[in-house]
């Protein structure tokens, strides 16, 4: 059933509530921290992981999320927007962002024989795809202390226990505890 693409890492790198959520019911992460308010811990080890990758994709909301931000962040990456429902990319993020609406499996043999070796997905329903499909190799969740009470979860619906191996987990002075896991599909 799983069916990993040899030579491929698929990673997830994710901020959440103490309560599981990434975001508000409404979509917003207004209670994340900005940059300017973290402590020495800086991104909490995001530069590092996102020079590590060769592309990353995400889905149609966290695309139209991350415009809301302003500068487009991700200069310098290939970045992939999956979508069934929108023709064309913004035009704030022509030339900087491609779509793609055809199945993960494919997407990831075509972004290996294009010479991809580690992709980032980012976004819940992107994240929780690539998870159902047996896709996803490793996840790294940065929990934010805060207690949300309700919003749009990570983890959502899942058929059956997916086994995670530990691999480190980390505390920073703000409180902020990021747990990193590979995943060990049956």
């Amino acid at each position: 059933m799983y069916k990993r693409i040899e030579g491929v890492r698929v990673s997830a790198y994710i901020a959440a509530s103490l309560d599981g959520f990434i975001a508000r019911e409404n979509g917003t992460v207004d209670w994340l921290p900005s940059p300017d308010e973290t402590d020495q811990s800086g991104d909490y080890g995001f530069s590092e992981f996102f020079n590590s990758v060769d592309c990353l994709v995400m889905g149609r909301n966290t695309l139209e999320k991350v415009l809301e931000f302003g500068a487009w962040p991700y200069e310098g990456k290939r970045v992939l927007v999956l979508s069934t429902s929108i023709s064309q990319v913004p035009d704030q993020v022509k030339g900087k962002a491609e779509l793609y609406a055809g199945s993960l499996y494919a997407l990831l043999k075509l972004l290996r024989s294009e010479g991809c070796s580690r992709i980032y997905v980012d976004g819940g329903k992107t994240i929780q795809s690539f998870l159902k499909e047996g896709l996803l190799t490793d996840i790294t969740i940065t929990t934010v202390p805060i207690l949300l009470g309700n919003g749009i979860r990570l983890f959502d619906g899942n058929e059956h226990d997916i086994p995670l191996k530990h691999l480190e987990t980390n505390s920073f002075q703000s409180g902020f505890v990021q747990s990193s896991y590979e995943i060990e599909y049956a």
